[in-house]
């Protein structure tokens, strides 16, 4: 099995694509207080995209000024005081509510996984447009809110709704083929039934703290199991349909192509793929030969359990069991280690692969169905054995 190394594609790969140069020479300056994260891996300024270094890992959660930032407009500027979330449509009851009585209402804390639907993009071949995300667009964390099925339960949707729509604060143009019909607001819609699940609920606190304006102050989305252009940040909206909703983010954009009786149908990008990688050794890392070395990283999958990771150190062509460690909590990843003695000297390819308890294996190779999306194939780390 032949792969493109990471210092290959690295180098080929330019951080920015020209969709995502477009969008921001649309977006305004970024708010003063926008805070800097130390260590993060910088994929845009404006508006501001910052990557967790995977290679940093060392427990479940991710610290939150770690945590990876995806912003498709410029941040928001939200008047707290002025602040309201309005649920309407397809409801007998439509609310109004401010943030206060948001944080009145019974709430809970879950950690739950948010990985971009696009990390990983830098590892396609050819070069893909968007965000040249490596492995950090993923992370864990603890949430603090309202479970969204209890505010619908509150506005009392009606027989018939089919989705409900989740509205962001955040607006802007995109100019790229296929452009937009103007400003729009970030948005996305959940089935009724996913948004009525437990692991999906509106977070104003993470880790322990109140929300940072740069994850979705003073309150986003958090959608368990589902990639993370679904976990609307900044949400002022949320409206209840009674038909499917066709809305820019999930036709034009974060879809991919499904074929049924050999005919391509778009399909919206939903439920997280099964995924291994490796935060330790790092690309190029020296590693002894004839001694003992841990490998370390972490698995995850969407709406499924992670079953096994498995890893090699021959480019695929054997493979073993490595140990699962840690708590198995529900929809957030598993970290897993190996103890590895490499033989040979020089390079060589070192791969991990997940396996979900439903029986789907990431793949050898690329969709390219799946578009820019979903990137789940499994890319080597090419370490220095000397």
């Amino acid at each position: 099995m032949s792969h493109p190394s990471r210092r290959d594609l690295l180098r080929a790969a330019p951080l920015l694509a020209l969709p995502a140069v477009a969008r921001a020479a649309q977006q305004p300056a970024p708010p003063t207080d926008h805070p800097t994260y130390p260590g993060m891996i910088v994929r845009m300024e404006q508006p501001r995209n910052l990557e967790f270094p995977l290679s940093t890992l060392s427990d479940w959660k991710v610290p939150t000024d770690r945590f990876f930032v995806r912003s498709h407009f410029a941040m928001p500027k939200v008047d707290l005081t002025g602040y309201k979330l309005t649920v309407e449509g397809h409801v007998e009851n439509p609310l109004s509510l401010t943030l206060d009585e948001l944080k009145k209402l019974p709430s809970v804390t879950r950690p739950l996984l948010l990985e971009c639907a696009g990390n990983g993009r830098v590892f396609l071949v050819p070069q893909a447009r968007g965000l040249q995300w490596g492995l950090g667009a993923v992370g864990t964390a603890e949430w603090t809110g309202v479970p969204l099925g209890a505010i619908l339960e509150r506005a009392k949707v009606k027989t018939g709704a089919a989705e409900v729509v989740l509205v962001g604060a955040d607006t802007g143009a995109i100019a790229a083929d296929p452009a937009t019909p103007g400003t729009i607001h970030f948005d996305r819609s959940l089935p009724l039934e996913k948004a009525k699940r437990d692991e999906v609920i509106l977070a104003h606190a993470m880790n322990g703290e109140p929300l940072t304006p740069s994850h979705g102050a003073p309150l986003r989305a958090v959608v368990g199991g589902w990639y993370g252009m679904a976990s609307v940040k900044w949400l002022t909206r949320v409206v209840v349909l009674d038909r499917p909703h066709a809305g820019y983010f999930q036709t034009m954009d974060y879809s991919y192509w499904e074929r049924k009786n050999g005919l391509p149908e778009v399909r919206m990008i939903t439920a997280i793929q099964p995924k291994a990688s490796i935060a330790r050794p790092t690309t190029h890392e020296a590693v002894p030969a004839g001694k003992p070395y841990r490998v370390f990283g972490v698995a995850w999958t969407g709406e499924a359990k992670v079953a096994k990771v498995e890893v090699s150190g021959d480019g695929g062509k054997a493979w073993s069991a490595a140990k699962l460690t840690g708590d198995d909590k529900p929809f957030c990843w598993r970290t897993w280690e190996f103890d590895w003695t490499p033989s040979a000297r020089g390079l060589v390819n070192l791969l991990a692969r997940c396996t979900d308890d439903k029986g789907a294996t990431q793949p050898e190779k690329r969709d390219p169905d799946r578009r820019s999306y979903m990137i789940n194939h499994l890319v080597p780390v090419e370490v220095m054995v000397r």
